[in-house]
């Protein structure tokens, strides 16, 4: 069984109003585990932010002003994502967005239904959890995942803390073994990680693009808030 789990990050709420994606993040899962292969892209969404979405994701018009569009890499996302079970929190959201993308690359590229099954990882949370929070970081605290390093909403972040949070929803399984991951993907950055794990964790560089994406953020966050706790020497 092939799965992705995947997560978007756009200009604001709604397609209709439209509303671009400025992010996709993939992770791929070959029976229940990661097999090292990610896509991620950052894309020229053609229009401003809505008011509030940007302090969402940190990320700027000027950022992505030479990042490619939709249908510059809608063929290799494609080719990723093909014949897999789409795992996604909320993925009425996602679906629409990415569904729109699609029919404004082209009509030949029909919708992600065409290609793909979707499991939504919110409906099974609900069905877990009635009546409770079940946002990702609500999810991440009760099912006792890390996610302290999710300062901001990033696409390819978030799938990768909805891959350990489905693993853990679905069957219970603390280890899902992200570290043990060999394979590479051209697409993206392999982020490999072990969960909750005793064994020595491998050290992981940031691109030249994921530090620029950081210290966009960063700049946004400071321009709010004034100064920023990370900016001063931590305490013993």
């Amino acid at each position: 069984m092939r799965q992705i789990i995947l997560d978007t990050e756009t200009t604001g709420l709604s397609w209709e109003k439209g509303n671009r994606v400025v992010e996709i993040g993939c992770v791929e899962f070959v029976e229940r585990r990661p097999t090292g292969r990610t896509f991620h892209r950052y894309l020229n969404p053609r229009r401003e932010f809505e008011a509030g979405a940007q302090e969402v994701t940190g990320l700027t018009l000027e950022f992505l002003a030479d990042k490619p569009f939709f249908e510059d890499i809608v063929d290799e996302f494609l080719e990723f994502i093909d014949g897999a079970e789409l795992v996604i929190h909320n993925a009425a959201f996602d679906v629409g967005f990415l569904d729109n993308e699609l029919r404004l690359a082209g009509p030949q590229y029909g919708r992600l239904a065409d290609r793909c099954a979707v499991e939504d990882s919110l409906r099974l949370a609900r069905q877990r959890f009635p009546g409770q929070r079940n946002s990702l970081d609500a999810l991440c605290k009760r099912l006792g995942v890390d996610n302290t390093h999710r300062q901001l909403h990033g696409a390819l972040l978030d799938a990768q803390i909805l891959a350990e949070v489905y693993i853990a929803l679905t069957s219970g399984q603390e280890e899902i073994g992200f570290g043990e991951a060999q394979a590479s993907n051209e697409a993206g950055p392999v982020v490999a990680f072990s969960g909750r794990s005793d064994r020595p964790r491998p050290l992981v560089q940031a691109s030249e693009e994921e530090l620029a994406a950081h210290e966009a953020r960063l700049a946004t966050l400071r321009k709010k808030a004034g100064a920023a706790v990370w900016d001063s020497p931590a305490e013993a």
